[in-house]
């Protein structure tokens, strides 16, 4: 007799552990559960099996292959669409020419098979149910039969006044061939629910068989590990891999074990796993092949799938864990926790009773996870940092994580929409690059490779030539090893939160559209975008009053590609120019020493060459740092209180976008004019969204990032530059004198470390005790009294808060650093304090 084994099953009730396999495929003592059912027919003599499969089936076949090592023959089935569970069986009906068997595969029992078949056999029966008795029958489907066996009525999960039997439904059955006639094959079809009601309303003959023996459903997350401890107890006959110790520890092939005493029974250790010396495995725990548990590390009561790494002192108790997690030291895991594959738990983090935690998550160290992290929610080590994603390359950021973001994005756009990507001149950008525009094609995006280039101009491509979105790869500004991919969308302003969030969306649940093969989108190379550029800036610009005033400059290039496009400028601008550090493919690997080394062989540059200013560049040519004509660095929050003097005394009216962290002076700069000053929350993202809005002609930070939205809504130090030169050619003064004029900010900036878990309290409690002053909460908390104001905010990528204040004297925006700071650290000494007790 043949047999079916429904492996079907999505196991939406089993998440995160069938997030990215079957539910048959589930571990039970260190076997899927659906090798355990295999075992349990070839026991009883089938040894030709049929399996339906839908979700995720490649993982089956590529398990169970043709059931050779099983010494079985195993053919598939394969659901195209959800067809339930008889029309996945009558799918397979021309293989089923004789009375057959249909067993779940998720459904752990060791039920004496061929009783069951002879008593369909006996009774002349063109069904026969597996009947199991048990407890609460309400969560499965009751049969109801008379003295000799046969069916009277089905009820499918009933109530308790509809419990006339503690009968249930095993998913066990033996079946005539002639049954699946009256299964359709266009829909979904049923067997509780639709044939064998139609089968017992035709009058066939339906019996149930009573099945003695061990049957569980593995529904949820309680009943799989319920089952994992079951087959410890040896309440169910299984084949458990392994040699048999004192009595109930079962010990793999080539595990390493230093004291065999502290591995507590019942307890079930897979091969090769390796348990450090002061380890202890306790009672009711389950480890698959290659877990490691280091030194003083603990688990009992618990599941833990394949390859999983338990750190130095971490206890594990009452959870599951998936395959291949990286669990750090000191991690404290409680009872009921569910853990995906692959999460890495960050050292003296814990989690909390109940909390589920989907594959591929990263939890920060020190975090206090109380909800379940399941599509958007991370804790941690976001995808997005403040400008981008960045990282380590082939550490943090490989060419693999590079291809899946790249198909984050291209699924967040349209089929057959267009990005344009640029990059520095590192190889290491490159390679990050590529990989990027195979993520996209792979996903029916066309892309527009601008090579090296500044992000400038690949912003402005995408303004004027109507492409959805862009990035640029480059040398992140504050850490010249670390590779930071910026993305920006229309028009040329920085990813949006809606946009970010679609992104991680995908990127996570590792949902991407995959294209066919002729629709695989294309690679262009773009011809004379350095012209457009520079003739579209030129355009913007006051061209003969600039020439009128003969500049001579110092321009350190800091090995940017500005290098390729300023030049374009310079000479219609009619300015002299001494460059430095300009990009050559043989510099692309050099180092400058960084902005610092760069502006001191400017200063020595304008002292040498009499040059009116010096300009320098950072590497990816978007933050500009200026010299004065008399060699002396001007700081950069006096720049951006220049650039809005010159542009409030050329009489132009307008708005100004700031962030909300920025010196108060700038109101009091712009008082009797028509210029309005916006603030911003302290975000690149906020500042350039506030930038392309109708009417603002200037927005900045403090760090050397101007924008001149008119021309492009994002930093760029080739047009700010060149728009400096504009409002500093008709002011006829020099350089150090304007600067001079320039009130002194008192602003002041301390930083806080804070953990990730008590950032929400700090934020909260702090408005609390605030409540009495004038709040300003855009971003933040920024408090205003009669001394000045105050602002607490939280960092989005490190355990910090800033403080930030600013009084009318340094004494006093001190005083307002120091009570703000007080309040902080006192709200996380009462929480640690209260923690502790």
């Amino acid at each position: 007799m043949k047999a079916v084994v429904m492996a079907g099953g999505e196991g939406t009730r089993l998440r995160p552990l069938t997030s990215n396999q079957p539910k048959p495929m589930v571990p039970i003592v260190g076997k899927p559960c659906m090798e355990h059912i295999l075992e349990l027919l070839r026991k009883h003599g089938f040894d030709d099996v049929v399996v339906t499969v839908a979700f995720l089936p490649q993982a089956i076949r590529s398990y169970f292959g043709n059931g050779e090592s099983l010494g079985m023959k195993i053919e598939y089935s394969v659901e195209e669409s959800p067809l339930g569970t008889a029309g996945s069986v009558g799918l397979a009906r021309e293989k089923l020419d004789e009375p057959f068997l249909v067993i779940s595969g998720d459904a752990l029992c060791d039920v004496d098979l061929t009783q069951l078949v002879e008593a369909h056999r006996e009774k002349g029966a063109a069904v026969t149910i597996g009947l199991k008795a048990v407890d609460n029958p309400l969560e499965f489907g009751i049969v109801v039969t008379d003295d000799e066996g046969r069916i009277e009525r089905f009820l499918e999960k009933p109530s308790w006044g509809q419990v006339f039997s503690d009968t249930i439904n095993t998913g066990i059955y033996v079946l005539e061939p002639e049954v699946l006639r009256h299964v359709p094959t266009d829909r979904p079809y049923d067997f509780s629910k639709e044939l064998f009601p139609l089968l017992l309303e035709m009058g066939r003959p339906l019996y149930g068989h009573v099945c003695e023996g061990y049957w569980q459903d593995i529904g949820n997350l309680d009943q799989f590990r319920q089952a994992n401890f079951d087959a410890l107890d040896e309440q169910v006959a299984l084949e458990i891999l392994g040699i048999r110790l004192r009595g109930n520890v079962w010990i793999g092939e080539g595990v390493e074990v230093d004291d065999l005493d502290r591995i507590e029974g019942p307890a079930f250790i897979g091969n090769y796993c390796r348990i450090a010396p002061d380890a202890t495995v306790g009672a009711y725990s389950v480890l698959s092949a290659s877990v490691t548990l280091r030194e003083r590390a603990r688990t009992e009561r618990s599941v833990i799938d394949s390859s999983t790494h338990i750190g130095r002192s971490a206890l594990v108790e009452g959870a599951i864990l998936g395959r291949s997690c990286d669990v750090r030291a000191h991690v404290h895991v409680q009872e009921g926790a569910a853990i995906g594959d692959e999460v890495v738990l960050g050292a003296q983090s814990v989690v909390m009773p109940s909390v589920r935690i989907y594959p591929y998550k990263e939890v920060e160290t020190g975090s206090l996870i109380h909800e379940s992290l399941i599509w958007e929610t991370r804790t941690t080590s976001r995808l997005f940092g403040k400008d981008g994603v960045s990282g380590l390359v082939n550490v943090d950021l490989t060419p693999e994580t590079a291809v899946r973001l790249a198909a984050a994005l291209g699924t967040a756009l349209k089929r057959g929409g267009r990005v344009v990507a640029s990059r520095e001149a590192p190889a290491a950008c490159r390679m990050i690059k590529r990989a990027m525009i195979s993520g996209l094609n792979s996903t029916g995006v066309d892309v527009a490779d601008l090579r090296v280039l500044p992000a400038a101009v690949s912003r402005h491509l995408l303004r004027t030539h109507g492409y959805d979105a862009g990035f640029h790869v480059g040398a992140s500004h504050t850490d010249p090893e670390v590779v930071q991919i910026r993305f920006f969308e229309q028009p040329g302003i920085q990813l949006t939160a809606a946009l970010q969030k679609e992104i991680e969306k995908h990127f996570s649940r590792h949902e991407f559209r995959r294209v066919a093969y002729t629709a695989v989108g294309s690679v262009t190379y773009p011809a004379r975008v350095r012209e457009s550029y520079a003739q579209d800036l030129l355009a913007s610009l006051d061209r003969e009053v600039i020439r009128a005033r003969q500049f001579r400059l110092v321009v350190d290039y800091g090995y940017s590609a500005a290098s390729f496009v300023l030049p374009l400028l310079l000479g219609p601008l009619g300015v002299e120019a001494v460059g430095a550090h300009e990009f050559t493919p043989e510099s692309g690997e050099a180092r400058t020493g960084g902005i610092s080394g760069s502006i001191g062989q400017a200063k020595r540059l304008v002292e040498a060459v009499g040059a009116d200013l010096g300009a320098v560049f950072d590497r990816a040519a978007e933050r500009l740092y200026l010299i004065d004509e008399q060699a002396r660095e001007i700081p950069v929050d006096k720049t951006l209180l220049l650039f809005l003097r010159l542009i409030a005394s050329n009489g132009r009216g307008g708005k100004l976008a700031f962030p909300i962290t920025v010196t108060s002076l700038v109101d009091r700069l712009v008082e009797g004019s028509d210029i309005e000053v916006v603030r911003t929350p302290a975000s690149l993202a906020d500042l350039t969204k506030a930038a392309s809005e109708d009417g603002v002609v200037f927005a900045g930070a403090v760090g050397g990032g101007y924008v001149f939205p008119e021309f492009l809504p994002a930093y760029d130090a080739v047009a700010s530059l060149c728009k400096l030169l504009e409002l500093l050619a008709p002011a006829g003064k020099p350089l150090s004198e304007l600067v001079g004029e320039l009130p002194a900010t008192t602003l002041v900036h301390r930083q806080i470390q804070c953990p990730w878990t008590l950032k929400g309290l700090v934020m909260r409690v702090l408005t609390e005790q605030l409540k009495d002053r004038e709040l300003d909460l855009l971003d933040g908390v920024k408090a205003f009294d009669e001394r000045g104001w105050a602002q607490v905010l939280p960092d989005p990528d490190e355990p910090v808060v800033h403080v930030y204040a600013e009084g009318e004297t340094e004494e006093a925006s001190l005083e307002l650093a120091r009570e703000l700071t007080d309040l902080v650290e006192g709200i996380m000494q009462s929480e640690e304090a209260e923690a502790r007790v």
